[in-house]
């Protein structure tokens, strides 16, 4: 179905002018779609158990100047109450819809009235990640003997474990993203930045590099972690692969993905003495109040710490 005209701009402006990527437009895109076929259907008493069917074409801006703060309120209880969304997901959306509603009035001066300034964003609770210790992570890697492309997948996993790098940055590196013992890794937002690949990085890199040539199809390809059929690898095929290690290594952590390992590198790395500075700038974390989540401490080591207080020595 044809999008409305404003809509497509703002995706445009999106990619174009913010630098969001393709994945975040599409969840713009999605939210949004699924906001105005919600307003659609209660404005004509449509059920809104099929929205997908309805046509969002003709829902013009003097349609969108009469959405209010209730309006708002109404689609994140909907999302809430029949979608069964989460607090996180609903936040996601309140971040969309006040990004696109700034666009119209204060880009495109196209409504005189935003309805989001009073629009708050659902509380989070803030969760403890999910992460491997340091035998664990040593047990998930030895499970990598079935792989069939080992060299490839040892190299992967290391640079995971010890980078911390997004799994949608591990499969965007290319060869020349590598300079001697230095990563350019293209993150969120098309932002740059360089890791430092240590002595483990550098000799997984080295015994991948001696296997790859035999798995290229092309020799100009760019994509410096190829599959089988000699193209750049997926998120999916990571975290399938993820899952498989998993599961062979005996380890069986739950819900184990590539974005748990870049939480394991953290955590390993904040607990072995590293600044939240630092952390933040490894990894790539716009807003330091993200990377703060890898500051707690298990109790195991808030015991040792007050067991070995001054105090408790006499």
């Amino acid at each position: 179905m044809q999008m409305p005209k404003y809509i497509q701009d703002f995706l445009v402006y999106l990619t174009a002018i913010k630098g969001k990527s393709q994945r975040t437009r599409k969840e713009y895109e999605y939210d949004l779609l699924l906001f105005i076929r919600f307003n659609v259907a209660v404005r004509n008493d449509l059920p809104t158990d099929h929205l997908q069917a309805i046509d969002v074409s003709r829902f013009t801006i003097e349609d969108i100047q009469q959405i209010t703060l209730e309006d708002l309120y109404s689609f994140l209880e909907y999302c809430e109450l029949v979608r069964g969304n989460g607090a996180a997901s609903r936040s996601r959306k309140v971040a969309t819809l006040k990004s696109f509603f700034h666009y119209l009035k204060a880009k495109r001066r196209l409504i005189t009235d935003n309805p989001t300034d009073e629009l708050e964003a659902p509380k989070i609770s803030k969760k403890q990640p999910i992460y491997m210790n340091m035998n664990e992570s040593l047990q998930f890697l030895e499970g990598l003997s079935f792989s069939r492309h080992y060299e490839r997948d040892y190299c992967m996993m290391t640079w995971m474990l010890n980078l911390g790098i997004r799994v949608s940055e591990l499969c965007s590196l290319d060869i020349n993203s590598v300079h001697n013992d230095i990563l350019t890794v293209r993150g969120k937002g098309d932002k740059e930045r360089n890791l430092y690949l240590n002595e483990q990085c550098l000799a997984t890199l080295k015994s991948y590099l001696s296997v790859r040539p035999a798995m290229l199809k092309d020799e100009n390809q760019p994509a410096l972690f190829i599959s089988q059929q000699g193209t750049r690898l997926t998120r999916q095929s990571l975290s399938k692969l993820v899952r498989k290690i998993n599961d062979k290594s005996g380890l069986n952590k739950t819900k184990l993905s590539p974005h748990k390992l870049r939480h394991t590198s953290a955590t390993l790395l904040y607990k072995s003495g590293a600044d939240i500075r630092s952390l933040q700038q490894i990894l790539g974390h716009s807003n330091i109040s993200t990377t703060q989540i890898y500051t707690h401490v298990e109790n195991k080591e808030i015991q040792r710490v007050i067991s070995e207080h001054p105090l408790n020595k006499l």
